[in-house]
């Protein structure tokens, strides 16, 4: 999938009783903000605080164990989850609106998402990367077939089909670093900041699939019932943005 898929999702499809049922269902009838937990939640503190949402203290602490939290707006919560359930979140209707980086929304596909801004936070980039000790000559692109270590099956999939290489995934959900030295793969796809942790396990870059930055996301179904709610929240991060 690309993002411009993603991005220009249209928002006036037929509304079915189904996703009705799937974007309103909170008895509060509040609107709900998924936040990733980890480095973005960091990196989304200053750009809620331009867009004029000020949640409760300890949201951006990640000691607390609270999960759900009040914000300065009666009619917005924020909760608090794993940055690889955000999009789940949203497209599934138990948050309206999220944060969520372009990995997860690659490599998960939902057309109940509708992804308008580019938040630029959270910079990093999905790549491939083999053994220090690994020839160029042993590349990845010269093999017919691969096995690769990843907690990004569909992502890694789409890449070496585009070359023509089978991908054999080992679908792990951390320490892919050790998959290549304890001999579960021969290379890895992952998401990779400094590069620092790579280069610590023994391995380095060898291909990058994609750069990724933090978007903001909404259900698309959220768009036709609740439009004006919705599109205040958009124009208030777009306003963030242009606010030096």
């Amino acid at each position: 999938m690309t993002l411009d898929r993603t991005t220009d999702l249209a928002a006036n499809a037929p509304v079915t009783r189904d996703e009705t049922t799937h974007a309103t269902h909170h008895p509060d009838n509040r609107l709900i903000l998924a936040l990733p937990k980890g480095r973005i939640l960091k990196s989304a503190g200053p750009l809620l605080k331009k867009a004029g949402i000020i949640p409760s203290s300890d949201c951006l602490d990640e000691s607390s164990r609270r999960l759900r939290f009040t914000t300065n707006d009666p009619n917005l919560d924020v909760v608090r989850v794993r940055s690889f359930d955000v999009a789940t979140f949203v497209a599934q209707g138990g948050a309206h609106l999220g944060i969520c980086g372009a990995d997860v929304i690659m490599e998960f596909d939902y057309p109940e998402l509708y992804a308008p801004l580019d938040l630029g936070i959270g910079g990093c980039r999905v790549s491939v990367a083999q053994p220090i000790s690994d020839s160029p000559e042993e590349g990845p692109t010269r093999l017919s077939e691969i096995r690769v270590a990843t907690k990004y099956p569909s992502i890694t999939r789409r890449h070496f089909a585009a070359r023509g290489i089978n991908a054999d995934i080992v679908h792990l959900h951390g320490a892919m670093e050790l998959a290549p030295m304890l001999g579960l793969s021969r290379v890895i796809v992952d998401l990779v900041d400094t590069g620092s942790t790579l280069r610590a396990n023994g391995l380095r870059e060898v291909e990058t699939i994609a750069h990724i930055t933090s978007r903001l996301v909404v259900n698309r179904t959220v768009m036709k019932t609740r439009p004006q709610e919705i599109a205040r929240l958009i124009a208030s991060f777009r306003d963030a943005l242009a606010t030096p």
